[in-house]
């Protein structure tokens, strides 16, 4: 209380008074405190937001509020594709049906059909030769008209079996609802025991096997 009290002559310095001093300190203190504490809050408070903002944003990237957008062509960069009209669709429809894969499939066998004729009777020696007159050379007329024969018997031949198997595929798979190998198997093993059966019994039953195996070997090396 002296220290406190103490003037020196001649001067006008006061010392401070201790007691004041711890309360301006004390106070000072107390208001740091404070103004910590409140910029805690909000860094907690902060903290805890972005859980909830995060959550929010990945509802609408991949959650259920995610928009639903029209992929455009023109909008990524490609040509812009106008829409399919009412006969284009028909149309479509018509060419993934059945009768038609069959119709096409009997009209390439007659083709590669004809064409395979062709070309075994050009190779054979005995083409045009009457087999009651073995000697005579035939005539460029009779060799024609015998590679001609050849050639639609196995025209008929392929586009039949064409026919049958693409038939029979597509429906075994319009069945199933799958497009594997299996439906290549099916229908092969159907159209072969289906020619094969004219001739018995073992006869459809080898020819089953024998188209399936075709079918599947066939199937395995496109795949």
């Amino acid at each position: 209380m002296i220290l406190a009290n103490l003037q020196l002559p001649g001067s006008k310095l006061h010392l401070p008074n201790p007691r004041v001093s711890l309360r301006n300190m004390a106070a000072s203190t107390g208001a740091a405190d404070a103004a910590a504490a409140d910029a805690k809050g909000p860094v907690s408070s902060s903290m805890d937001s972005p859980t909830i903002q995060y959550s929010m944003v990945l509802e609408h990237l991949v959650g259920e509020k995610r928009p639903i957008k029209e992929l455009n062509p023109a909008a990524l960069g490609g040509l812009p594709v106008p829409p399919k009209s009412d006969e284009q669709k028909m149309i479509e429809r018509g060419m993934e049906s059945c009768a038609f894969k069959s119709v096409l499939a009997c009209v390439g066998g007659f083709v590669l059909g004809g064409a395979f004729g062709v070309f075994t009777a050009g190779i054979d020696t005995n083409v045009g030769f009457d087999p009651k007159d073995p000697l005579r050379t035939p005539t460029a007329r009779e060799v024609l008209k015998d590679m001609g024969q050849r050639g639609m018997s196995y025209a008929k031949n392929f586009a039949i079996v064409g026919a049958m198997f693409s038939c029979t595929e597509c429906i075994i798979e319009s069945h199933r609802g799958k497009s594997d190998w299996k439906n290549a198997v099916y229908s092969g093993c159907v159209t072969g025991g289906a020619i094969g059966f004219r001739a018995g019994l073992k006869a459809g039953v080898l020819g089953c096997g024998g188209f399936a195996a075709f079918s599947a070997a066939i199937e395995y090396y496109l795949r």
